[in-house]
């Protein structure tokens, strides 16, 4: 039988190969960056759109806010944003306040906060519609109380953006658990908040809606990932924001903001509607909770939160209300300690703060016993750096990537995008200068084996127990230690993963903490920055002082820790190192 030979016909054809092959080589190519040019302007669309969006809702909510003035002519914006949460929910309950004027002023406080510091992604204007049937909700909590949610939190008909493209145009079609909870509590969600790019990271910029800027200084970063909402309430705008936390995200932008921020025990709160760009991830729990101006809001919110419409809406949320004598206890605390945790050299200003703190709940009565974080090193790494980023960043780069990358994130960007065998090389290399990089590298990119990522969990749950035995062998009730700040100059937070250890290490173990503000940065402490050496002297050390040299005037916080599920403790903890530090700002005034 005759072979049909295609070589030999294609060279009995005798044609000249070359223009055709060059000619589909260079139609491919074409195609390629056809395709690629179409897939921007895709991208650029729906930013563009999601911007006009924005910025409908803030016309909207001018055009809503003068309405309203023109109708009240002795309507005064300015009394009304200026109450504790507390004084102003006894308004709204007696009647000498009503939610109407509420909404208006906080939109009116808010749309100006928002002009000078970008922390805005929308006006929810379906708050003002809310106003008609509020009165139904008069027993709630926080009856008539407007507040802000993070962009992430859903409600429905709105975007949760997460600040990646890929989660654009997305509506949510309902509130998340603890958008219906509050709302049945008679509170009026009327603005959501900016973010960072992906989330994983404690600035707040993103290529949708931009930077945000710090409250207390425009050249600084407020913080991240909840960093709109810390904005928002130390500008003014809010009493009450939500947030998120996995490594810190709401006590950052709450320390370098000058406010208050709680994580609860992780699922003490509901989690269900919100949005994350590694959802599925269990090593590191995030956990759901508030910001504001002072703990007893914070306390208030989630009294609020802890009710049977929680746990009927979401029966995973372990049915325990607010334990109010727990946090209305006056007892004496018995309270660990440490200044450092070996792994971060705290800065001159967060050092002081918290012997200045300590050294106030000794004169109160408390025992302060001293504390040191257990094999904190090897815990960073290897359980929650490996951990989080177990999948080595694929699920958060696939959300990513569609887009344009933001300054804020484009260290991370790198690390991840880059074969696994360059960045163990340039691991290697590290080790011998800088072994805290070399290990976060070595870290970012995850794991080898679902058995290895086992492991990490089967060690997480060792670590915590290890760390409860360590507590009840001191019979400790709460921990007192430093909080990372003053706040940054722009674009080093995505430099800086080693600042992560003194909050990462509260979501590692799934411990209730929140930051309360106590000081302020001196000249002294600028000055002091000049010796500041680190806890290793390497190059994270030396941008470390680079990131938070110019911020005196800034606020410094300390952090408060309690066990889990003992949330109210924590709480009852931050209210008496507040009640403390202001007693002694007035005995220093007189």
């Amino acid at each position: 039988m005759h072979r049909f030979n295609v070589q030999q016909l294609v060279l009995d054809m005798n044609i000249n190969w070359t223009p055709v092959i060059t000619a589909t080589v260079c139609g491919t190519g074409a195609l390629y960056l056809f395709f690629k040019w179409r897939n921007n302007q895709e991208i650029q669309k729906k930013i563009l759109n999601a911007r006009k969006r924005r910025d409908t809702s803030l016309l909207r909510a001018e055009q809503a806010v003068q309405q309203f003035k023109i109708q009240n002519p002795g309507f005064e914006s300015s009394s009304i944003v200026s109450l504790s949460l507390s004084e102003l929910a006894g308004k709204l309950k007696d009647g000498s306040l009503q939610p109407a004027a509420v909404l208006h002023a906080f939109m009116e406080k808010a749309l100006e906060v928002n002009r000078n510091l970008n922390c805005s992604t929308e006006i929810l204007m379906e708050s003002v519609a809310q106003l008609e049937d509020i009165k139904s909700q008069k027993k709630g909590l926080l009856y008539g109380v407007p507040i802000s949610i993070k962009d992430n939190v859903s409600y429905e008909g709105h975007d949760t953006s997460c600040g990646v493209v890929s989660k654009l145009d997305q509506p949510a079609l309902s509130d998340s658990v603890v958008v219906k909870v509050l709302k049945k509590q008679g509170a009026i969600p009327f603005i959501k908040t900016n973010i960072p790019q992906g989330l994983l990271n404690y600035d707040c910029s993103n290529p949708i809606y931009g930077q945000t800027l710090n409250p207390c200084n425009l050249q600084k970063s407020p913080g991240g990932s909840s960093g709109g909402e810390a904005a928002l309430i130390g500008g003014g705008g809010s009493l009450l924001g939500i947030g998120t936390d996995i490594g810190g995200s709401i006590r950052i932008p709450a320390s370098f903001c000058g406010v208050c921020g709680f994580k609860p025990t992780a699922t003490r709160i509901s989690a269900r509607g919100i949005s994350s760009c590694i959802k599925g991830q269990k090593s590191v729990l995030s956990s759901f909770g508030p910001l504001a101006r002072d703990v007893e809001s914070l306390s208030l919110c989630m009294r609020a939160l802890l009710c049977q419409d929680m746990f009927s809406l979401d029966p995973t949320v372990p049915p325990i209300p607010f334990n109010q004598e727990m946090y209305e206890s006056s007892e004496p605390l018995r309270i660990g300690y440490y200044e450092s945790d070996g792994y971060l050299q705290p800065s001159p200003s967060m050092a002081r703060a918290f012997r200045e703190t300590k050294d106030l709940l000794e004169r109160a009565g408390h025992t302060l016993v001293p504390f040191q974080p257990l094999r904190l090193y090897h815990v960073f790494h290897e359980l929650t750096i490996r951990g989080i980023m177990a999948d080595k960043g694929r699920t958060l780069i696939s959300h990513l990537k569609p887009g344009p990358i933001d300054p804020c994130i484009r260290n991370q960007d790198v690390i991840l995008s880059t074969p696994k065998f360059i960045m163990k090389l340039i691991s290697f290399v590290l080790k011998p200068f800088c072994p805290r990089m070399s290990a976060s590298i070595d870290a970012t990119h995850g794991v080898g084996s679902v058995a290895e990522l086992w492991r990490i969990h089967a060690n997480i749950e060792e670590y915590i127990h290890e760390v409860i035995a360590e507590w009840r062998r001191l019979n400790l009730d709460v921990l007192l230690c430093p909080m990372l700040g003053p706040a940054y100059n722009f674009t080093y937070c995505g430099r800086l993963n080693s600042a992560l250890s003194y909050t990462s290490l509260y979501n590692l173990l799934n411990f209730p903490a929140g930051t309360v503000p106590v000081s302020a940065v001196t000249e002294e402490d600028e000055a002091q920055l000049s010796q500041y050496k680190g806890a290793h002297g390497d190059m994270w050390d030396k941008l470390f002082v680079k990131a938070v040299k110019g911020g005196v005037g800034l606020p410094v916080t300390v952090q408060c820790v309690s066990l889990p599920w003992q949330d109210e403790m924590c709480l009852r903890f931050m209210r008496e190192v507040e009640h403390l530090t202001a007693n002694n700002k007035l005995t220093r005034k007189y």
